[in-house]
């Protein structure tokens, strides 16, 4: 029905930068939200960033001011810039959309396979 491709993981040293990309394929009618949650070993999943629209995005406390979360309507694609990275950023990043399938009712959510983030003190 849906794909959710992620990019973007990696190891990268404390203070370094990511971009994770996310983008979603299928029977698509139209997307209300996209954003990346995350969960590190012992820690329940935690919110990263949504957005819903340019104008219109919710971070985690944790990521404010470091992390940027964009979209492309064009190709249902969702990024996340990732500066000023902490080791406490480590953690499985998983994309997210809220999607509503051609000819069908209502919206349903899916999830991306998730990608690694490591980032070394």
């Amino acid at each position: 029905q849906v794909q959710l491709v992620e990019s973007g993981g990696g190891l990268v040293q404390a203070g370094g930068s990511l971009r994770l990309s996310c983008a979603a394929s299928g029977t698509i009618f139209s997307i209300n939200d996209m954003g990346w949650y995350r969960q590190a070993p012992g820690k329940q999943r935690e919110l990263v960033a949504i957005i819903i629209s340019s104008s219109s995005a919710n971070y985690g406390d944790s990521v404010k001011g470091r992390f940027t979360i964009s979209r492309d309507n064009a190709t249902n694609t969702v990024y996340l810039q990732m500066n000023s990275l902490k080791p406490e950023d480590t953690a499985v990043y998983s994309c997210t959309a809220m999607v509503r399938l051609r000819q069908r009712v209502g919206f349903n959510r899916y999830w991306g396979q998730g990608t690694q983030v490591t980032v070394s003190s």
